[in-house]
């Protein structure tokens, strides 16, 4: 039986890179591209238009940015799973992705052997961070992981969830205890690991081996 069609947007505004990368998705014989956009607006108009399984965006883009465009789709296609699809490799990047919504961040020079993964990870309400990011963030990491504080099963559960990029009602459903419990466990992990932000959370699961690339 074929694998059912993953539909995509796919925006970039250098033409070369968004024909190539069309070309490597459209190879793939689940992977079908609706439609492409040469800057964040338009890419926002087409999603609401379209409404595609997934978006793959740059960054850096005229008129509307690549994480401007990605918070006005989930506002107005919140099914819409969300790709950074970048140049920089930096954690300020990556961070700024998460906040705006990414479900997964792929690095342009990595585009032909990871994006085809990612668009099928997120498609299956999974995240995905390129392997390079992972390295990244794991190295920005101090100390032995061994001798980081202990969090209790229960929470190490909630913690690879919430890294893995599920919400709160999703996590609650999956482990059949409420979303109050879920805000509880997410709430007491931040105060016992002195962490600030999902991104933080991710290196530190990363470190644990809680996720993998």
């Amino acid at each position: 039986m074929s694998q059912p069609e993953i539909t995509i947007v796919l925006a970039d505004d250098h033409a070369v890179m968004r024909d190539g990368v069309r070309m490597v998705l459209e190879s793939q014989p689940d992977l079908r591209v609706i439609g492409t956009a040469d800057d964040g607006a338009h890419a926002v108009d087409l999603v609401d238009a379209l409404r595609p399984d997934v978006a793959v965006l740059d960054i850096a883009m005229p008129n509307t940015n690549g994480l401007a465009a990605a918070r006005q789709i989930l506002r107005r296609a919140p099914a819409t799973k969300i790709i950074f699809l970048s140049m920089h490799d930096g954690e300020e990047y990556f961070k700024e992705a998460l906040r705006a919504g990414a479900a997964g961040y792929v690095l342009k020079r990595a585009a032909a052997t990871e994006l085809v993964a990612a668009i099928r990870a997120v498609q299956k309400g999974e995240s995905y961070l390129d392997p390079a990011i992972t390295r990244t963030l794991s190295d920005l990491g101090e100390g032995d992981p061994a001798h980081l504080v202990d969090l209790t099963e229960r929470e190490l559960e909630v913690l690879k969830l919430v890294a893995e990029g599920l919400t709160n009602r999703q996590i609650a459903a999956q482990l059949i205890i409420s979303v109050k419990t879920v805000q509880s466990h997410r709430t007491n992990i931040m105060e016992k690991l002195d962490l600030h932000d999902r991104t933080d959370l991710v290196k530190y699961a990363i470190r644990r081996g809680l996720i993998q690339p």
